[in-house]
């Protein structure tokens, strides 16, 4: 389960950061109110406005030179994931080694390996038990 959960979680973190320096572009291409065409990575087509024959509509035809419009959305992602440490102020750079510092010393190991029995001995072997009342694990 803690391996499952470990798993995810640095999945998570990896999409978390690639979605974070993602940046990506949005052209909208409308026609007086009408969104004519969406793109995602190159221009958006245009409607064709100077083919288009005259409507009667009035609110968009070939008397009106600017009826249509182009709009663009940019969402920049970061550029630079390295966090500077001096940003940091006084107490936030205390808490921040202490946490490091506490967590370190919590995985540390005993410095020998302590064996509770060593002082003892074993008890001495008169006869074998088992032979002798031949109980036997099978």
């Amino acid at each position: 389960m803690k391996k499952f959960f470990t798993k995810i979680s640095s999945f998570l973190m990896a999409l978390i950061v690639l979605l974070s320096t993602f940046s990506f572009t949005i052209e909208n291409h409308y026609c007086g109110d009408i969104l004519v065409d969406s793109s995602l990575y190159g221009k958006a087509d245009s409607c064709g406005m100077d083919v288009q024959q005259s409507s009667d509509s009035g609110e968009c035809d070939l008397t009106q030179k600017n009826c249509c419009s182009n709009e663009t959305l940019s969402i920049n992602g970061q550029d630079d994931l390295k966090i500077s440490f001096e940003k940091f102020n006084m107490e936030q750079q205390l808490f921040v080694v202490s946490f490091i510092y506490s967590y370190i010393n919590l995985y540390e190991g005993l410095d020998s390996n302590i064996v509770p029995f060593k002082d003892y001995s074993s008890p001495l072997l008169v006869r074998d038990v088992q032979v002798l009342d031949q109980t036997f694990l099978i």
